[in-house]
């Protein structure tokens, strides 16, 4: 005989990878040239509810859900996220606990914290400890491969918008950046802040000083996101200790565990920290990095998926925005029907629709499957 306890369990898991092209022909970052953007999605059944979860990676990650994480989560209590987590982290063991399968685990967990909102009848953001009705978040793009022509719309638009922040991508062709940067400024006005995003593209600490230096100086640039990658953690600090003042350090994106995360808050090598909630462990693991910044009174910045951050930012107190990434905002209004758009700046999620409030609509998607 069936029981509540029964009809809770975790049923059926499905994985589904997409890719959709790009706007233009081809975009580009300082280190990086792309001309799709990879959407893992996973589906998670339970008491006639289904919960759903998404992140930017791959298509081989699907394999890793069907293959080795299905197993683990299938026959899981649906109101215990925090348990398959830990199962998971055991599961991926073997795989390497960082990149696609640390991807697989997030976008799952993020699926199924959304099933149990789902079960529960409430929005993810009243699930969680809610510490504010919307997110800030700032307008991010501004491609290495676009003109200044393009740049100058897109930036100056999101500034029209409300958008109190828009970031653009250095570091490809670092000649041509006093001239992108100049552009941007004059599209965006004196009263927005510009912010800019090298993905790791200067080769030492004197380089990114010398830009750093510039963008501050002759542009107002107020953020400088990786100006070395991530994994140089000494490289970050000497940069941070030495740049203009008024100017942010920020990366933390390619964090994929806490351990991560603490190592550059512990390294004094950034002044925010970023993180990815479909990289860094899902819904479960974002609370401790809050945790960790709140323990050290520096601020955390998101890193994309707009859609969830809508929601799970809301939970978090050092949070000062998140990144409301021009790809990923199409690709989600492609995929999903209930995205809520940015209004002056900010997410607010739709708290009448319990969970994320998203659903993935399968006839548009189809024609995306990888």
């Amino acid at each position: 005989m069936s029981t509540v306890a029964d009809a809770m369990r975790v049923g059926r898991v499905r994985a589904h990878a997409y890719e959709i092209p790009t706007a233009d022909d081809e975009e580009s970052d300082g280190t990086l040239v792309w001309r799709a953007t990879s959407v893992l999605v996973v589906e998670v059944e339970a008491g006639g509810a289904t919960g759903l979860g998404y992140g930017y990676c791959d298509a081989a990650a699907a394999r890793i859900v069907e293959r080795t994480l299905a197993g683990v989560v299938e026959g899981a209590d649906a109101l215990a996220p925090g348990e398959a987590w830990s199962k998971m982290q055991v599961a991926i063991r073997q795989l390497g606990q960082e990149g696609l399968a640390a991807m697989a685990a997030s976008v799952l967990d993020i699926a199924l914290w959304d099933l149990k909102a789902r079960l529960l009848g409430v929005a993810l953001c009243d699930l969680l400890p809610r510490f504010r009705d919307a997110v800030p978040a700032y307008g991010s793009g501004g491609f290495t491969s676009y003109s200044e022509r393009e740049l100058r719309e897109q930036l100056g638009g999101w500034a029209a918008d409300g958008f109190r922040s828009v970031k653009m991508k250095v570091g490809r062709e670092p000649a041509r950046d006093p001239a992108r940067a100049a552009a941007a400024r004059a599209a965006i006005g004196d009263e927005v802040e510009l912010m800019v995003d090298a993905n790791g593209a200067y080769r030492d600490v004197p380089q990114a000083l010398a830009w750093a230096e510039r963008f501050a100086g002759e542009h107002g640039v107020v953020w400088l996101e990786e100006p070395l990658s991530s994994r140089a953690v000494r490289g970050l600090r000497q940069v941070r200790e030495r740049a203009p003042a008024g100017l942010a350090i920020a990366a933390g994106e390619y964090a994929w565990t806490l351990a991560d995360c603490a190592r550059l808050l512990d390294a004094a090598a950034v002044d925010v920290l970023q993180a990815d909630v479909s990289r860094c462990g899902g819904i479960t693991n974002l609370p401790r990095i809050d945790g960790l910044c709140r323990a050290r009174e520096l601020p955390f910045s998101a890193h994309c998926v707009p859609a969830v951050m809508a929601h799970a930012g809301c939970a978090l107190e050092s949070l000062i925005h998140t990144e409301f990434f021009f790809d990923h905002a199409r690709a989600e209004r492609l995929l999903f029907d209930g995205v809520v758009d940015p209004v002056d700046g900010l997410l607010r999620p739709d708290r009448s629709r319990p969970g994320l409030g998203i659903e993935l609509k399968r006839a548009d998607a189809e024609r995306w499957a990888a």
